[in-house]
């Protein structure tokens, strides 16, 4: 009689939707435009080699003002976001709250820009909400299930009527707050990547000098203002104390208070003209012939750029979360000490120096640190337009970040003083132990790969962003909110599937790492 165990089944499992994915990644691969459409691609990669090399400040005002200008709408931006997103935490077990969170996120800071603009205009309040919504939503997403997550113990020994908000200070607070100041800290490095690419909307940011000066082709002055940025994040551990935050707010605020010159009038006019469907404007609802101008209304919309938006979205989303996962277990062993301070991964017993890992661990982070917008624009200028820059921008950064998070990992791995060395350790030992976690991080960060891959049609890559974009650019506000709400219903839905699925798979991740 067999006897069927648990952990096969899993394994199966894993190996059954690992195969499905890199299969259907495999057929997306013959549908999307991937060509290299340059006719000298290395030419111009030396050009921005040398101009890497030669780094060239034409003002240093203009990059004292810009790398301030990008940490002010950072700092500020995710301050409110982590007010907006701890009281919205305190309500998140509900279904409300959790739906308007998952909204909120779902949106990227630059479509929130493009919309504060109709309105603010290129102000800092643009800059500062832009970032603040979406990072209240994320925020209060990790807030939310750190909570639920804390030790019950201390709850437990009170009784259920001294069940209050001051229960929560005093038992649940303290016992999550280091987790949340660790990721918070975290979100500030993301924000300061989303700040920088606010310019390439306008905003006067690091990113606006950046896209100037490489659509000119100014490379050396491309990496002046791309090293600033470069040097900003990787600094960030050195002088952002939590004891000097109260300074760095102060001058933030001081510096770049948030403002914006509002048309009371235009306001009123964006929202109860532009963004309504034109078929409804001065009609009545209710009217037969109102509704059949809206349903071909949309059903024009639903043929020329929702549908097509939708399906190159998800085609390239899904190649590049499968790319991702495959340089993510490419990198790992560049931040894994079973392979580096071991000397494992070298097969012939040579032991490598610690700071060789902390040279592997820097690679980790400057690829992690480089914004996919900003990746995918630099492949295009290289590589032409198709889809291939954006996989590649995609799959770089969020590759390394996942690759980072499995090289502390594996850190906690025991292995036998007779374990294999090389490619059979990393295939034999390590690889079966932590590819349930790297399945649990490589989903968690599917939402933010197709949230990513949506903007990237900014750049003009067929996506739903270039509709957007394009809608915008046409003053056509209704039809580049629709879109916009569907960019945002299909990246709910695609972070709720990932969700049943690792919670079918019983794939937990920490919520501080991610």
């Amino acid at each position: 009689m067999s006897t069927t165990h648990p952990t096969n089944t899993s394994a199966s499992a894993l190996r059954n939707l690992s195969l499905w994915f890199a299969v259907s990644a495999l057929l997306c691969l013959f549908i999307i435009d991937i060509d290299i459409s340059t006719t000298d691609p290395w030419a111009e990669l030396g050009l921005m080699t040398a101009g890497a090399l030669s780094p060239s400040v034409w003002s240093w005002p203009t990059l004292i003002s810009s790398l301030a200008n990008t940490f002010a709408f950072a700092l500020q931006g995710v301050t409110f976001g982590a007010i907006g997103g701890f009281c919205l935490a305190l309500g998140y077990r509900f279904t409300l709250v959790r739906a308007f969170c998952a909204f909120i996120r779902s949106i990227h800071e630059l479509f929130w820009a493009l919309l504060f603009m109709q309105v603010a205009g290129l102000s800092s309040l643009t800059g500062l909400l832009a970032i603040a919504i979406p990072y209240a939503g994320t925020l209060a997403k990790i807030y939310g299930e750190l909570f639920e997550e804390v030790d019950p113990a201390a709850a437990n020994n009170l009784p259920r009527s001294g069940r209050n908000l001051s229960y929560f200070f005093y038992t649940v607070l303290p016992l999550a707050w280091r987790s949340m100041a660790s990721y918070t800290s975290y979100r500030v490095e993301c924000a300061i990547r989303s700040s920088a690419i606010l310019g390439f909307v306008g905003l006067p940011t690091l990113g606006f000098h950046l896209e100037t000066a490489l659509s000119d082709g100014n490379y050396s002055e491309a990496a002046a203002f791309f090293y600033a940025l470069l040097l900003l994040i990787g600094s960030l551990r050195l002088w952002l104390h939590l004891r000097l935050l109260p300074v760095y707010l102060i001058a933030v605020f001081y510096y770049l208070p948030p403002q914006a010159t509002i048309s009371w009038q235009l306001l009123v006019r964006f929202v109860s003209e532009d963004i309504v469907p034109t078929p409804l404007r001065g009609q009545s609802l209710y009217s037969g012939e109102t509704l059949n101008s809206v349903g071909h209304w949309f059903n024009l919309l639903w043929q020329q750029q929702i549908w097509p938006g939708l399906i190159n979205t998800l085609l390239l989303g899904q190649i590049s979360l499968v790319f991702t996962g495959l340089l993510a277990l490419a990198l790992l062993p560049l931040n894994s000490s079973l392979f580096i301070s071991r000397g494992r991964f070298m097969g012939r017993g040579r032991l490598l120096s610690g700071w060789t890992r902390g040279a592997g661990d820097s690679i980790l982070i400057l690829l992690r640190s480089l914004p996919e917008y900003l990746l995918a624009f630099v492949g295009l200028l290289i590589l032409g337009p198709s889809m291939l820059p954006a996989i590649l921008a995609l799959g770089i950064h969020n590759g390394a970040i996942i690759g980072h998070l499995l090289g502390r990992y594996t850190d906690e791995i025991n292995l036998r003083v007779d374990a294999s060395r090389g490619a059979t350790l990393y295939f034999y030992e390590v690889l079966p132990r932590i590819y349930r976690q790297f399945l649990a991080f490589l989903f968690y960060r599917w939402e933010v790969i197709l949230r990513e891959t949506a903007i990237l049609g900014i750049l003009g890559i067929a996506t739903l962003g270039f509709y957007i974009d394009s809608a915008f650019e046409t003053f056509r506000f209704d039809v580049a909110l629709l879109l916009i709400l569907v960019s945002a219903a299909l990246n709910m839905a695609v972070d709720q599937f990932a969700r049943y699925l690792r919670r079918r798979l019983q794939l937990k991740t920490t919520p501080e790492s991610l």
